[in-house]
């Protein structure tokens, strides 16, 4: 019978190797215990863990999309309360229009209230939010709008020059008492509008684009989500201000003060009415970026709930499996001190 021995330094190194492991083993186990995932999820899941990190990549996607959707929906509710204010402004100036078309004393009034709209409107529409302004479309760096009363105004200076081309004299020359209702009429149509519908609002009031901003409030969807200064609403409230203020302050005779009364009060009327369809526009893109970030928040919690299912594990689990590595780990290291006071000199004393 042949008989072998094992050295205490053998036992003492293999119960040293043992307890490495299980100090790993210890570690991997507390991250998966405080964590709730897997330690590692690359040894995990194998050849599927890039199906998880494509999960990932898409959630910071769509959280990405959530974060715009807030800032959108900021510069949406900012304009609504701005378009609120010139709805206001419109009504102010129609009840004004209406008063003094019914009494000369009124006169100046009304072109006061005009005045009063005229700079309100121009800035209300000059908001500007987080550094962009909310109406110049997609030039959100410049201010969408001149003021019509500063000194040097293109708009005044355009304004002047049609009433002079059309009358031979300026608005102040007591010849305005003259003016004719028709030839009123023909200059408000022909001459003064042109200035604010067609061309000559870009050239000499709106530095605004046409081009209103779009977003990706979704994967799959747009909307635009902002108004500019070239909203025909705002337009024509602005030509009612203007010619109220404007033609007012001269000698106008009752004739063409009346025509200009019945002309402004039909712009200030569609101005209103064009003003609130735009904030109902408006309100329906709130609600479509509203209900996109709701379905996106639905989105990323079904692919954190699926993540979490192939990566978690069990907590209950890895609680017991830390308990009993501390456990071995406390009785290795016992008898590691046991081992390593074992001697041969204690047995030849």
């Amino acid at each position: 019978m042949k008989t072998s021995f094992v050295s205490s330094l053998a036992m003492s190194q293999t119960l040293r190797y043992q307890t490495m492991r299980m100090q790993a083993e210890l570690a991997e186990g507390l991250k998966e215990s405080q964590t709730g995932r897997h330690a590692d999820v690359g040894i995990a899941l194998g050849v599927h863990a890039g199906r998880n990190l494509s999960m990932d990549r898409n959630i910071d996607r769509l959280k990405g999309l959530i974060d715009a959707n807030v800032l959108a929906s900021s510069r949406l509710s900012a304009t609504q309360d701005a378009m609120t204010q010139i709805g206001d402004m419109g009504q102010s100036l129609l009840a004004s229009l209406t008063a003094a078309r019914s009494d000369i004393d009124q006169v100046d009034v009304s072109r006061a209230e005009a005045e009063r709209v005229l700079k309100t409107l121009t800035g209300v529409i000059n908001t500007n939010l987080n550094g962009e302004y909310l109406f110049a479309g997609i030039n959100t760096d410049v201010k969408p709008l001149d003021d019509y009363l500063a000194a040097g105004s293109p708009a005044k200076a355009a304004f002047d020059a049609a009433f002079v081309a059309k009358f031979g004299f300026t608005q102040s020359d007591p010849a305005a008492a003259s003016i004719s209702a028709a030839d009123m009429e023909d200059f408000l149509d022909n001459y003064v509008e042109p200035q604010f519908v067609g061309a000559g609002w870009n050239t000499n009031w709106s530095s605004a684009s046409d081009q209103k901003i779009t977003s990706r409030i979704a994967m799959n969807e747009t909307a635009e989500t902002s108004l500019t200064a070239n909203e025909s609403g705002v337009r024509k409230l602005a030509m009612a201000a203007a010619t109220i203020s404007d033609l007012l302050s001269g000698p106008l005779g009752d004739e063409a003060r009346s025509t200009l009364y019945e002309k402004s009060l039909i712009l200030v009327g569609e101005a209103i009415a064009e003003i609130a369809s735009a904030q109902a526009k408006t309100g329906i893109v709130e609600n479509r970026v509203s209900d996109a970030s709701e379905r996106i928040s639905t989105q990323v919690d079904l692919l954190k709930t699926l993540i979490k299912d192939s990566e978690g594990i069990d907590p209950y689990e890895a609680a017991t499996r830390v308990n009993d590595l501390r456990a071995q780990l406390d009785a290795s290291y016992a008898l590691t001190a046991r081992l390593q006071q074992l001697s041969l000199l204690n047995y030849l004393r």
